[in-house]
């Protein structure tokens, strides 16, 4: 072994934190031997704890997700929206750091689910709208607006709250490592960060990340191996599948190792004009006065029905309850929010890791304002135009809808269709090929950084490592799809992501205890005692609260 080989084993021997690697990468790995084993059973069992998980807590992670976005609005607009997360300026300009935070976060789905999702809405709207038939005019505007209430905020407020709170806690104390389990400091204690309770949030951390992140990887990758069937006539086999996903993975590794500044930023750079490009595309070539209209009233009606639409919960099958709309919104709301909560200890700690510098205000402002500024164009462009195809009778994802055909299609489908469609679709295989690459690097990069204790730049070996291991769970996936085990893993980074709905939510209040304590109360005086009874309470005169009672006498 050469002296540099040494020196790189050295480095990661050294930088490991043993338990949380070991256990994080038993526990990945079990779960992908045991679906070769037995994925029946393992299917069963997961499936049973999604079901119970679902039932018992899907009003909390409605409610907390809500309680996420009115906080950090207040953040936005608030005086504690000043406060800067350490105290070194910017590491990157405002648009690349834009354009990494959409790119790293969910940006993969928003390409998958744009030209599909709001199809499901229109054959079946949400039962809160229960005046409105599938399949009707009507339901055009609310399956646009129900796609815009997915995935504008409040899936992109579980990330940045994780985000800010690791960074803060991380930048602004002193001996508080860049780890998950760091954004709750005030609540466990800076001294108890290497104690057992930190150690189990940190492995779910990296399970809930592999886990969350694969699944999704699995479905983008499906994305275009269906894109070379659909367009060109490449069947791909479970040989051809390992090879396209081996082939992305040495991209997204090649970028990991690079860094943020030279793989991660540039790529997510161009990205960001990629998909620009082809939203707008899109808007030209289709119906453009249609779809002004259309996000137009769309957006308001998301606006106005923003409260009801976050708390809707059917009131469940128990007493008056209405079981199909608890099941339609388990479905489509709640699932969406678990999955987001499972992407939110390696998007926090991604956002976290390249916020150095910024103010809260910043931070909140892009997190949740600005990604929503890019995304309601897209939902509105793109998956407008496919409903508004599909209603018209130009392109037919009847197939798609009825679930004979997966969703990964629809984009080729309505690309078809356009004048040059060839070129749309390789823009788009091109799009969702990168997004995989940056959502990939910057996921592994966090994962390196949970098993290193929170080191801001892992070595080249524990993240070739983590790179290895998402790029088998993705092909896995892909590859178990036909027998239904991909969804069976989509289950279980449900389970992990509702555990990490309180994780975020005690993350929101140890920032209100820290914000409050140092910065000064927003609601209360800084004096107001909030249990029990004040110590400089002064005995009250004897004439009572309104002060002494003047005498009579001379």
């Amino acid at each position: 072994m050469s002296g540099a080989e040494k020196g790189m084993v050295d480095e990661f021997r050294e930088e490991i934190d043993t338990t949380v690697f070991l256990f994080g990468a038993l526990l990945t790995v079990g779960v992908i031997a045991a679906f070769f084993i037995s994925p029946s059973t393992v299917e069963s069992g997961i499936s049973t704890l999604n079901d119970q998980l679902l039932g018992a807590f899907n009003w909390a992670l409605l409610l907390i997700v809500f309680l996420i976005v009115v906080f950090l609005l207040f953040l936005i607009i608030g005086p504690w929206g000043s406060i800067r997360l350490g105290d070194e300026s910017p590491e990157y300009s405002f648009l690349s750091f834009f354009a990494m935070l959409y790119s790293a976060g969910f940006a993969a789905g928003v390409v998958f689910w744009g030209p599909t999702e709001a199809l499901f809405y229109y054959d079946s709207p949400s039962p809160l709208f229960g005046g409105v038939e599938g399949g009707s005019a009507a339901a055009m505007t609310i399956a646009i607006q129900q796609t815009l209430f997915h995935w504008a905020l409040p899936q992109l407020a579980v990330f940045t709250i994780m985000g800010i709170a690791i960074g803060y806690f991380a930048y602004n104390y002193d001996n508080v490592p860049l780890r998950v389990s760091s954004a709750l400091t005030p609540i466990i204690g800076a001294e108890n960060l290497d104690g057992p309770f930190a150690k189990v949030v940190d492995i779910l951390a990296v399970f809930a990340t592999i886990g969350g992140v694969a699944t999704s990887l699995g479905f983008i990758g499906s994305q275009f191996v269906t894109g070379l069937e659909y367009q060109w006539g490449i069947s791909m086999g479970n040989i051809g599948i390992l090879l396209v996903v081996t082939f992305m993975t040495l991209l997204f590794t090649t970028s990991m190792v690079l860094g943020v500044n030279k793989g991660i930023r540039r790529l997510s750079n161009f990205n960001m004009v990629l998909f620009v490009l082809l939203m707008f595309a899109t808007f030209i070539v289709g119906p453009t006065l249609f779809l002004i209209l259309l996000g137009t009233q769309a957006f308001g009606g998301m606006i106005s029905d923003f409260v009801s639409m976050s708390l809707f919960t059917g009131a469940g099958p128990m007493g008056a309850g209405n079981p199909e709309a608890t099941s339609w919104m388990n479905a489509w709301t709640v699932f969406y929010w678990a999955w987001a909560l499972s992407w939110s200890p390696f998007a926090g700690l991604f956002i976290a890791r390249i916020s150095k510098g910024r103010t809260v205000r910043e931070v909140a402002f892009t997190g949740i304002v600005a990604t929503s500024a890019a995304t309601i164009p897209w939902f509105t462009f793109v998956g407008g135009t496919s409903v508004w195809a599909h209603h018209n009778g130009i392109a037919d994802f009847s197939a798609v809808i009825a679930g004979e055909q997966g969703a990964e299609v629809s984009g080729f489908i309505l690309f078809e269709t356009f004048p040059m469609g060839s070129i749309f679709m390789l823009a788009f295989m091109i799009l969702v090929t990168t997004f995989f690459v940056t959502s990939a690097d910057s996921s592994t990069l966090a994962v390196s950084m949970m098993t290193t204790g929170g080191k801001a730049r892992p070595s080249t070996i524990n993240r070739i490592f983590w790179g290895v291991v998402l790029g088998m769970t993705a092909a896995i996936l892909m590859i178990l799809g036909g027998t239904g085990s991909a969804n069976t893993l989509q289950q279980a980074a449900i389970i992990t992501g509702t555990p990490f709905a309180f994780v975020c939510f005690l993350s929101m209040l140890a920032l209100i205890k820290d914000f409050g304590s140092n910065y000064g109360r927003v609601l209360l005086q800084d004096e107001t005692v909030l249990v029990g009874s004040s110590s400089q309470t002064e005995p009250e005169s004897p004439a009572g609260p309104s002060g002494p009672v003047e005498s009579d006498d001379d």
